[in-house]
């Protein structure tokens, strides 16, 4: 029914431009805004070891989610993988695909059920691999989202 591209992609998710700045900036303005009053106002010091920490924390987790949503989503016949070459699930480990409104998934997401447990694995904002279970989501397109997951059902229950 649908068609691949010439690289062999039958769908591409990517972070919409959007939601992706806002989460920028939330977890930018959160680290900064700790650090600031932990420096302007310093609290007894464990205290301040603990602010100081968690501020740098949230300043490093924005800069990961800037470099981590540069990455598209891709779908093959194969798998699904990432742009950067990392393989989230392969199609014929795919037991089932999540995206109800009360299933564990990310935000404009889905979740895939597999056969077996992966390694652990995480890329901010756009997907998680826990378990047998990997989300795809977050700072995404809800449209792109939706059609990946419709595609990646076909492809599983044919």
């Amino acid at each position: 029914m649908f068609q691949p591209d010439e690289d062999g992609i039958y769908a591409e998710l990517q972070a919409s431009p959007a939601r992706r700045v806002f989460a920028y900036g939330v977890q930018f303005g959160l680290g900064a805004i700790i650090v600031y009053v932990t420096l302007v106002q310093p609290p007894s010091l464990p205290w301040m070891i603990f602010m100081l920490a968690f501020g740098v924390v949230m300043l490093w987790q924005a800069e990961r989610l800037r470099r981590s949503t540069t990455v598209t989503i891709e779908l093959t016949a194969t798998e699904l993988r990432d742009s950067a070459g990392t393989v989230l699930a392969r199609i014929d480990e795919v037991q089932s695909v999540e995206r109800g409104t009360f299933a564990f998934k990310p935000s404009n997401g889905f979740t895939l059920v597999l056969n077996s447990k992966k390694p652990r694995a995480w890329l901010p904002g756009l997907w998680w691999r826990f378990g047998r279970r990997v989300g795809v989501g977050g700072v995404t397109n809800a449209g792109q989202a939706k059609f990946m997951a419709e595609r990646i059902n076909m492809m599983i229950n044919n």
